[in-house]
C-alpha cells in the first residue's frame, strides 16, 4: 500500500529529500549542502554535477532514517515501495545547459543572483526600456532571469551556440536538471517556464520573438508541462535515456560521468509534481483563493499572492508569474515580490565577517542591543529586486558611528529582511487592491522569534507560522500526489494546514512611521553604484 509520497527540494544553498504522509507530516529528512562559487564580484554559480550527486545521497539518507527509525521513535519503518510519487521543486532561474549525449555540463550553473548579465540587460533595453517583454512575461528586463544567463553561456562557451543549434545541447533551471537525470525527460513546468523571460503568459508557451532576439534556438528548450501530471519514471542506475527531437534512445550506461548513475532505491517511482520553490510555498500553504498571500524567507524573501486565473500585470514594481497549474484544469496566476538577499545576509555575517560562528547565534547577538543603534543595513549585494529592480544598487550600511557594535549590525540585518517585505507588500496591496488581514509566513528565518515579532510591528498585521514549516517541499509533494490521487482534490490538502504560531503587532504607530521612513532613506543612499 502506498503510504507516503517524496519531495526533492533543491535550494540555493543545499538539496533535501523530505517524505511525507498523508497529512503532511514529515516522516523522514536529509539535508546536504553544495558549495557556493564566486569567481567574480557579482558573479554566483553552483557545479550542477554536485547538486546530482548530493540529490542522491539525500535520497539514500532519508530513505535509511525512514527504513531504520532511532529506537524509541514513534514513526513506523518506511520503505521505497509505499512511496507513491516522486515532488520537485527548485531554486527558480538558476540556469544549466549540458550536453544531452554525455550528461555533462558545458560550465556551472549560473545562480539566480547572478549579476554577469548586467551589460547585455542595458543592451536589451535600448530597444523598448525596461518593460520591453512585460506584457508577454509580466516580467522585467533584469540579471534575475534565465534567458539572458542562456545567452551569456552560447556567447561566451566555445562550440556552445553552434552545438545548440545542431540540437546537441539541452537547457534547464534546476528542476529539469534533476528530472532529466532521474527518468530521461525533457521536461520543465508553467512555474519554472515562467521565470525564463522567455515564455508567453498567455500561451503558455515559449515565445518565438523574445526567442529570436536573444538568439537562443527553441530545441534546446525543455517542454513545459502543468504542474501536477506524470512527467517519466525514475530509471535504474544501469540505464540511461538521451532525449533528441521527442524521442527517448535508451543506451547501457556510460561510466564517463556520475550525471547518469540513477538512485535504484526509488525505481519506478512516477515524478509527477514540479513547481519552483515559491510557487510550492504558495501551494503547500494552500493559497488556493485569490487574494490569499504567504511570504517565505529562505536565501532571499518572496512574498506571493494568488491572483486567480487571469494574469494580473503590476504597477508598482511586482512580477506576474505563474502560480500553479493543475493537469489540465486552468492555470493559476500571481503576483510576486522577489527580495534578493534576506537569509544570505546572515550567512554573509558568518561567513565573510565571523560576527556570528553559526546562522542560529544571529538572533542572541541581535537581543543584546535595545536597539539598531542607528543603523540601515540595506543588503543589495545583487542589486535590488522588488519593487525597484535596480541591477546596479549595492549593499550600504548607513548612519554608523562609534557607538555601534556587532550586536547592532546583526539586529539591523535582521530588520533589513523584515522593512524589504514592507516594501513588497505596499506594492502587493497597491497591485491587488486587497488589504492583508494577516501574512502566512515559512522558510528557515521564521523561527527567529525576533525578526518574526519586528515583522509583524512593522508591517502593522498579525504574522502566522504553519505547523508544518517544510512547506516548500510540502507543496511540490501535493503537486506529485494529487497527479497519481494520493489526495484526491485541494479541499484534502487544506485539511492539513494548521497555525503553529501568531505574533502580533506591539509597535507604536509614530515609532513604526519613524523606522520606515529610516529605511526608505537608507536605499536611496545604495543607487547607481556601478560605473
Amino acid at each position: 500500500m502506498k503510504q507516503y509520497v517524496a519531495a526533492i527540494d533543491q535550494g540555493t544553498t543545499s538539496t533535501r529529500f523530505i517524505i511525507f504522509d498523508h497529512s503532511g507530516n514529515v516522516i523522514a529528512v536529509d539535508q546536504k549542502e553544495h558549495q557556493q562559487i564566486y569567481p567574480k564580484p557579482g558573479w554566483v554559480e553552483h557545479d550542477a554535477l554536485e547538486i546530482w550527486e548530493n540529490t542522491k545521497a539525500v535520497i539514500d539518507g532519508a530513505l535509511q532514517k525512514a527504513s531504520d527509525p532511532p529506537s524509541g521513535a514513534l514513526q513506523l519503518s518506511v520503505s521505497s515501495d509505499q512511496i507513491a510519487a516522486l515532488g520537485v521543486t527548485n531554486q527558480r532561474e538558476t540556469t544549466v545547459v549540458w550536453d544531452k549525449n554525455t550528461g555533462k555540463p558545458v560550465f556551472n550553473a549560473i545562480v539566480w543572483q547572478d549579476t554577469r548579465t548586467d551589460a547585455m540587460i542595458a543592451k536589451f533595453a535600448k530597444s523598448g526600456g525596461q518593460d520591453r517583454f512585460r506584457k508577454k512575461t509580466g516580467l522585467p528586463l533584469a540579471t534575475y532571469f534565465s534567458g539572458p544567463k542562456i545567452k551569456w553561456i552560447l556567447d561566451h562557451i566555445k562550440g556552445a551556440k553552434d552545438k545548440a543549434k545542431k540540437g546537441e545541447l539541452l537547457f534547464g533551471n534546476i528542476d529539469t536538471w534533476l528530472i532529466w537525470n532521474l527518468t530521461g525527460e525533457h521536461v520543465t513546468d508553467v512555474t519554472n517556464a515562467s521565470r525564463t523571460l522567455l515564455m508567453n503568459l498567455k500561451t503558455l508557451d515559449w515565445d518565438k520573438e523574445i526567442l529570436k532576439v536573444m538568439g537562443i534556438p527553441r530545441k534546446m528548450l525543455p517542454r513545459i508541462k502543468s504542474s501536477s501530471e506524470i512527467y517519466g519514471y525514475v530509471l535504474p542506475s544501469e540505464a540511461v535515456v538521451r532525449v533528441g527531437g521527442g524521442v527517448s534512445i535508451r543506451e547501457k550506461r556510460y561510466s564517463t560521468t556520475a550525471a547518469v548513475s540513477r538512485p535504484d532505491p526509488l525505481k519506478g517511482i512516477p515524478v509527477s509534481g514540479d513547481l519552483g520553490d515559491q510557487q510550492a510555498a504558495l501551494f503547500g500553504q494552500t493559497c488556493f483563493k485569490a487574494g490569499e498571500a504567504k511570504n517565505t524567507y529562505g536565501t532571499g524573501c518572496f512574498m506571493l499572492m494568488n491572483t486567480g486565473e487571469k494574469p494580473v500585470h503590476s504597477k508598482a514594481g511586482l512580477l506576474t508569474t505563474l502560480g500553479y497549474k493543475l493537469g489540465n484544469q486552468k492555470a493559476v496566476y500571481a503576483l510576486e515580490g522577489s527580495i534578493a538577499i534576506t537569509g544570505a545576509l546572515i550567512q554573509w555575517l558568518r561567513d565573510n565577517l565571523g560576527l556570528i560562528q553559526s546562522s542560529a547565534e544571529v538572533e542572541a547577538l541581535a537581543k543584546s542591543v535595545e536597539d539598531h543603534g542607528g543603523i540601515y543595513f540595506v543588503p543589495a549585494f545583487s542589486g535590488l529586486f522588488a519593487p525597484y529592480w535596480k541591477s546596479d544598487a549595492r549593499g550600504v550600511i548607513v548612519g554608523l558611528t562609534r557607538y555601534v557594535n556587532k550586536g547592532h549590525i546583526a539586529r539591523a540585518a535582521l530588520d533589513a529582511t523584515a522593512y524589504q517585505t514592507r516594501e513588497v507588500l505596499d506594492a502587493m496591496e497597491k497591485d491587488s487592491g486587497v488589504k492583508l488581514r494577516a501574512l502566512k509566513v515559512d522558510g528557515g528565518m521564521v523561527f527567529n522569534e525576533y525578526l518574526m515579532q519586528f515583522q509583524a510591528d512593522i508591517l502593522n498585521v498579525p504574522v502566522v507560522r504553519t505547523k508544518v514549516a517544510e512547506t516548500t517541499a510540502l507543496g511540490a509533494a501535493y503537486a506529485a500526489g494529487l497527479a497519481v490521487g494520493f489526495w484526491k482534490n485541494t479541499e484534502e490538502l487544506k485539511a492539513n494546514w494548521g497555525r503553529d504560531k501568531v505574533w502580533t503587532p506591539k509597535m507604536n504607530t509614530q515609532i513604526r512611521k519613524s523606522l520606515y521612513a529610516g529605511w526608505k532613506k537608507a536605499v536611496t543612499r545604495t543607487f547607481d553604484w556601478v560605473e
